[in-house]
């Protein structure tokens, strides 16, 4: 007989071996928590307008915006809720990113403006204004703001050679905001106004003429062509008699913002930055009789 030993028995189980279990590590306090949010299917109303963000005439194609709009639908019972609504529903993914339940695209954010985001495969140098993290967003149910926190800086500038990237941007807050549209001008009012800074300041139709003029409003610049320089931040410069949103349209914008520490926002201000997240449920609530 020969001495070496024989070889140990071939398994019979087909069986593939389990994989590790999952622990608690592997999600952050934050996916926990939900960045926030309520868990599932929610809706995002406005406390300034008490309109719901929405993607913009149902659509699902990539840079589709997200804007305001009068709520679709009431039941808040996600069965008996109509389908076309579904562009006013959202949810958190587990990184943080806000998604539409319409087309399960998440939100990204571009010029201040919400827009959808198809995924994309990954381009150099990396982060660039075509491929980068999506951004966070967080709830305060104490404030009522919604956070949005970039991983890289949201103006995407090219990197130079020998210069270390700015860090400007992670000294600033990133908060949702909605927007004010006042109603349109009339002839009447537009020829006052004419006639009164004409006997304020006679000069005042040649300045015009020649350049110099008044700085264009808030609402001139969102209707217009007119670029905001990079360190501009519209809060800021938004006249009292902007504060207005009296206007008959249905829809309204929305924009993120950038907050710098210190700043002590008007009242209007405030309100237009403050969100009530509704949760959808799952079935009727009961009520005691």
């Amino acid at each position: 007989m020969s001495s070496e030993s024989s070889p140990p028995p071939l398994s019979t189980s087909s069986n593939p071996p389990d994989p590790p279990p999952y622990t608690p590590s592997i999600f952050s306090a934050a996916a926990e928590t939900n960045y926030g949010f309520p868990p599932g299917y929610f809706v995002i109303r406005s406390l300034a307008t008490g309109k719901l963000l929405d993607v913009e005439q149902d659509d699902v194609e990539d840079s589709a915006e997200i804007i305001l709009w009068p709520e679709k639908e009431s039941s808040l019972v996600d069965g008996f809720r109509k389908l076309e609504a579904d562009n006013q529903v959202f949810f958190i993914d587990t990184s943080g990113a806000l998604c539409s339940r319409q087309s399960g695209h998440a939100i990204d954010i571009e010029g201040g403006r919400l827009i959808l985001r198809h995924r994309r495969p990954m381009s150099y140098p990396y982060p660039n204004a075509f491929s980068h993290p999506l951004p966070q967003f967080w709830y305060s149910s104490s404030s009522k703001q919604i956070l949005v926190r970039f991983q890289c800086d949201p103006s995407y500038p090219p990197l130079e050679q020998n210069s270390p990237p700015s860090a400007t941007w992670r000294q600033k807050s990133y908060l949702l905001s909605s927007v004010p549209l006042r109603k349109p001008r009339s002839v009447f009012e537009n020829a006052s106004d004419v006639f009164t800074t004409a006997i304020v300041n006679p000069l005042s139709p040649l300045t015009s003429m020649f350049g110099g003029g008044p700085k264009a409003t808030i609402q001139e610049v969102y209707n217009s062509d007119i670029d905001l320089r990079e360190d501009e931040v519209l809060e800021e410069d938004r006249g009292a008699e902007e504060e207005a949103d009296d206007s008959p349209e249905l829809m309204r914008r929305v924009r993120v913002v950038a907050v710098s520490e210190g700043e002590n926002p008007t009242e209007a201000t405030r309100k237009r930055r403050a969100w009530e997240i509704v949760p959808l449920r799952r079935s009727r609530a009961l009520y005691n009789r």
